[in-house]
């Protein structure tokens, strides 16, 4: 059974951030870089697969700079098998439906059965890459799983929705799911683990042998949001706070209570 893990390397959401010289994405330097939340799910469900199932590979899949190789080998110590680096300095500036085209570039010719990533990544959030891959791939995909089990070439997931409501869907491999905070409990590498990593394969291979197509989307502009005022917090009866309100609004807008 061949399986793939897309990761991506994110900051750590405690750094400082500052919008770079372009205006258009954070600035990389004196950040804090970690595996991204909901890839570190991906992995170790793709690694409970695995030694589930015994006769299977787990390749992990990253796109981006040099640091990348860091989220790349803590994927491995967890148990992936081996790990490709697709080079990209800027990476940043692809919009979803380039990173989906590159990975599908990359996963076509491979025939992975199952391909796990994240539901999102904590940076962008967009949620839309794992399901592009699918489309562009022809396969069946689920998302925001919850819960996981495989039997037979068969998958069961259980997927969370909006307003607390759970669903359950099956589908036959190959397949791609994303996955969601409550899944599983990512282990955390060991020692022996972290020296078994450093003699797994670890491919780079450039983007510009996979990237074909030009981006959909553009960033324009990015920055902080503007500073507000504090809010102001009426107290007393219904009745009075009715009035306090009423005479708020006429003062602030001159139209109410004449």
């Amino acid at each position: 059974m061949q399986i793939l893990v897309c990761i991506k390397q994110v900051p750590d959401m405690e750094s400082k951030f500052k919008v770079n010289a372009d205006g258009t994405w954070y600035e990389g330097t004196d950040l804090a870089w970690r595996m991204n939340e909901y890839d570190e799910y991906a992995v170790e469900q793709a690694v409970q697969l695995k030694e589930q199932v015994g006769a299977a590979d787990v390749t992990v899949l990253s796109i981006g700079p040099e640091r990348v190789k860091e989220a790349l080998k803590k994927a491995l110590a967890m148990g992936a098998d081996r790990a490709v680096q697709l080079i990209d300095d800027f990476a940043y500036q692809k919009d979803p439906f380039q990173i989906a085209s590159v990975i599908a570039a990359f996963a076509r010719e491979k025939k992975f059965d199952l391909i796990f990533t994240g539901m999102q990544s904590q940076d962008r959030g967009s949620g839309q890459v794992g399901v592009l891959i699918a489309e562009m791939l022809s396969i069946p995909s689920i998302t925001t799983i919850v819960d996981f089990s495989f039997s037979e070439g068969q998958i069961v997931a259980k997927r969370e929705l909006e307003g607390g409501i759970k669903s359950i869907v099956k589908t036959k491999v190959p397949a791609l799911v994303t996955c969601q905070l409550g899944l599983n409990t990512p282990r955390y590498p060991t020692l022996p683990n972290i020296m078994k990593a450093k003699r797994k394969e670890l491919l780079s291979i450039s983007i510009s042998e996979l990237l074909k197509v030009e981006g959909k989307q553009e960033t324009a502009k990015m920055y902080f949001p503007e500073k507000k005022g504090g809010g102001l917090v009426l107290e007393g009866d219904v009745g009075d706070l009715a009035d306090q309100l009423i005479k708020i609004l006429d003062e602030k807008i001159g139209v109410l209570a004449r």
